[in-house]
C-alpha cells in the first residue's frame, strides 16, 4: 500500500484570533492534498478536463497547530466504489508525528458536459487501488 504525502507551511493567514490555524485552513490543505494526489495518478488540473467533484468532506480537530510550523499531510485511499471514492487523511506536525487532524472526502467521478456521475474508470481505479488501505482506522494507529 502506498500513501500519498506531501507538505504545507502555515502562513501567517492561516491563523485565527486565537493564534492557531483556523478550522477553514485545514479544508484547504485537504483540497491541495487531493489535487496533489490527482496530479501523481496522472489526472491532472486542467479545468476541461476536471472529472471530479467533492460529494462530502469532514475534518476532526485532534491537536493545534501554529504559524511557522511545517505540517505533513498523509492520503489513502479507504474505498473505491462504482462511481465514487473516499480519501482519509492524517495531518501531522513534520517534525514531532504529532496527529493534528484527520480528514475524509468522498470524491465523485463526474461529466461537467452531461452535469451527471460516471463509473470510475478502470485505469483510474487501478491508480487508486495503489493508495488503498480499506480500514482507515488502522491507517490512524500508526501514529
Amino acid at each position: 500500500m502506498a500513501t500519498h504525502s506531501m507538505t504545507v507551511n502555515i502562513r501567517f493567514c492561516e491563523t485565527d484570533a486565537l493564534g492557531h490555524v483556523s478550522n477553514t485552513s485545514y479544508f484547504i490543505y485537504l483540497e491541495e492534498a487531493r489535487i496533489r494526489m490527482f496530479e501523481e495518478l496522472g489526472y491532472g488540473s486542467d479545468i476541461k478536463d476536471w472529472r471530479f467533484i467533492v460529494a462530502s468532506a469532514k475534518c476532526d480537530f485532534v491537536n493545534q497547530a501554529f504559524f511557522g510550523q511545517r505540517l505533513k499531510i498523509e492520503t489513502n485511499v479507504a474505498r473505491i466504489g462504482n462511481k465514487s471514492f473516499q480519501l482519509v487523511h492524517r495531518i501531522l506536525e513534520e517534525k514531532t508525528g504529532t496527529l493534528i487532524a484527520l480528514g475524509e472526502s468522498t470524491i465523485v467521478y463526474f461529466n461537467f458536459q452531461t452535469q451527471k456521475s460516471e463509473p470510475v474508470p478502470d485505469d483510474l481505479r487501478k491508480k487508486l487501488e495503489r493508495y488503498l488501505n480499506p480500514e482507515p482506522n488502522e491507517v490512524t494507529k500508526k501514529v
